[in-house]
């Protein structure tokens, strides 16, 4: 067997104790299937772990750890951006192959930490970054590359696929299920990542980006969280045959319709989907991508999103694939990447300017909730301004009152320009006859 492969891991919380614990359990398997032997040489935490192997170098020193010459591969695992950012732009300058978990630092720096490790003749891996165990970054980049990806479709964060379950399930509203989620560690002291859509924003950035073959712009990502659903949506959305899940959706539009625009959508939002579809029914902490391509169609690939185990496999996954790269170069030819697939899909000169679109010019269909007084002509208002701004109405709910005179009424409303929809409910809201704001969620059949 050839010269072992060293690895450093940075950081060691719940993710880089994983995977330290992953290679002591699956060492064997590991060496058969790489012909390499794969060591832990050092790893950087603020303070010293007795339960370490005293043959691991220990330090809080992490430019150092990334430059060593003791050290293959740079395994990231620390988190943020700052620190994180030039830990690894330091280790790709020294010749390192970097593995991240770190979505946050890829959607809004990876243009340039890619060009950087394309000019230093490195990878920098991340699988574990998206999904946590599923593989959907190699799924995406070499197992659809000969597929033109039309929409991407994904419950992307555990925590909201969570709070969204048991709401519906067990009939708790959302402040209970997320004190529960965070007892239970699904979700931080602060969840504002999670609830308000941003972690989910980072990976959908990321898959974006492969899907299409554009350059990472997070900053154009729609963001709408789930702190406004409340049970009374979730219970109106089952009666008529949906589920609300908290998805991330990626999808390429040609231009054609009524006022349609050309470029990528790129959303995450509360939305209902068909209560049938497999992917309104991934429960719990799961995650799941749904992706349309042609000529394949639809696929899902569905897993445990986050945790030790499924992150380190993540990681293992990449280190892996670093590792017989590193078997297949002659040593002397520091240019020879091996099995070079690009980091984001496509060849970097490839990649497409593709304009994303604003808001009010992405296309979707429609769950509204209007409260009015129990008086004549008010439904007729409705619709008629909803016809008059050429939106579609599928299916038409009355429940009764909540109030001495008030009754609530739910629309479901074929695909329209968010435009149309932005000055419809502006019309509906100046009715006399509306007691309250227009409550919408987005709505889409998945088709």
């Amino acid at each position: 067997m050839s010269h072992s492969i060293k690895l450093a891991i940075l950081g060691l919380g719940t993710v880089g104790t994983g995977v330290i614990n992953l290679i002591n359990d699956n060492l064997d398997e590991l060496k058969r299937r790489s012909g390499r032997d794969i060591t832990i040489t050092e790893v950087g935490t603020r303070r010293h772990r007795d339960d370490i192997d005293p043959n691991i170098m220990q330090s809080s020193d992490l430019m150092a750890i990334a430059a060593s010459d003791n050290v293959d591969i740079v395994i990231e695992v620390i988190g943020g951006t700052t620190l994180a950012r030039e830990v690894i732009m330091h280790a790709i300058k020294n010749g390192k192959h970097v593995v991240t978990a770190n979505k946050a630092l890829l959607a809004e720096h990876g243009n340039e930490i890619f060009a950087f490790a394309e000019e230093h003749h490195v990878h920098v891996a991340y699988e574990a970054a998206v999904a946590g165990g599923i593989p959907i970054i190699k799924v995406m980049r070499e197992a659809l590359a000969a597929n033109k990806v039309e929409w991407l479709a994904g419950i992307i964060n555990g925590t909201g696929n969570f709070i969204m379950t048991e709401m519906r399930d067990k009939g708790r509203p959302f402040a209970d299920v997320l004190s529960e989620a965070q007892v239970l560690g699904y979700a931080e002291a602060d969840p504002t990542f999670d609830v308000e859509g941003i972690d989910a924003a980072h990976k959908l950035a990321l898959l974006a980006s492969i899907a299409f073959g554009i350059p990472l712009q997070f900053d154009k990502v729609y963001c709408e969280g789930i702190t406004g659903i409340t049970l009374q949506d979730v219970n109106y959305a089952e009666e008529l045959g949906y589920r609300i899940k908290h998805l991330g959706f990626a999808v390429r539009r040609d231009g054609t319709g009524d006022d349609a625009a050309t470029g990528v959508e790129l959303r995450v939002h509360p939305t209902l989907i068909p209560q049938d579809a497999l992917l309104a029914n991934v429960n719990g902490v799961k995650n799941a991508v749904l992706v349309n391509s042609h000529p394949l169609g639809q696929t899902l690939y569905c897993g445990d999103g986050a945790g030790a185990g499924a992150t380190a496999s993540a990681v293992m996954a990449d280190v892996m694939d670093l590792v017989r790269v590193l078997g297949s170069k002659d040593a002397d030819d520091t240019s020879n990447n091996g099995h070079h697939v690009p980091h984001l899909a496509f060849i970097p000169e490839q990649l497409s300017d593709t304009p994303i679109l604003r808001a009010e010019q992405m296309t979707t269909g429609y769950y509204l909730r209007v409260h009015a007084y129990d008086s004549p002509g008010v439904l007729a208002d409705i619709t008629r301004i909803l016809s008059d701004a050429g939106i579609n109405i599928d299916a038409i709910l009355q429940k009764p009152a909540h109030k001495v005179g008030q009754v609530p009424v739910i629309i479901l409303t074929l695909p329209v320009v968010e435009r149309r929809m932005n000055l419809a409910i502006e019309k509906i809201e100046k009715l006399d006859t509306i007691t309250d704001k227009v409550v919408r969620i987005r709505l889409d059949e998945l088709a």
